[in-house]
């Protein structure tokens, strides 16, 4: 079951990413990037949002990967959604962030302008565990820790 839950992190570049401060919750899509293993996830924020404040009062996270936009209506029951647990972590080396710039612009060349601004802090979540729920019931849980 874990190749098929990596498959669906590989076949997707956009998820929810949920952050928490205190009491409130926050979602936010965004585009991101794997590595081979599915466990970082790549992505960049501005670091004047709320999500970046979040991140950094609280690194725990939660992300949403799903198939309900290529499912057609009749399909829906079979809609699969990857609900994907982790930890925040900030990108110290320039040569890790070049590393991580370089592999979000494979997957998301529109997003140049965005990867080159000085605001922009790219960071990685490390996976801690996977769910996948394949349709209404069948659902199945890995953790990689």
């Amino acid at each position: 079951m874990l190749e098929v839950m990596k498959e669906l992190m590989k076949s997707k570049d956009t998820c929810v990413l949920a952050t928490v401060s205190g009491n409130e919750p926050h979602c936010s899509l965004m585009s991101y990037a794997v590595d081979e293993d599915c466990r970082e996830i790549y992505m960049m924020t501005l670091r004047n949002t709320r999500k970046y404040e979040n991140l950094m009062a609280n690194p725990a996270v939660s992300l949403l990967v799903d198939t309900r936009g290529q499912d057609s209506p009749e399909n829906r029951p079979r809609t699969k959604a990857l609900t994907v647990t982790g930890r925040f972590e900030r990108i110290e080396s320039e040569e890790e962030q070049e590393r991580i710039r370089n592999r979000l612009l494979e997957r998301h060349p529109h997003l140049k302008a965005f990867a080159e601004s000085p605001e922009t802090e790219f960071f990685r979540i490390r996976a801690k565990s996977f769910q996948l729920l394949d349709g209404i019931t069948d659902a199945s849980f890995v953790s990689l820790d």
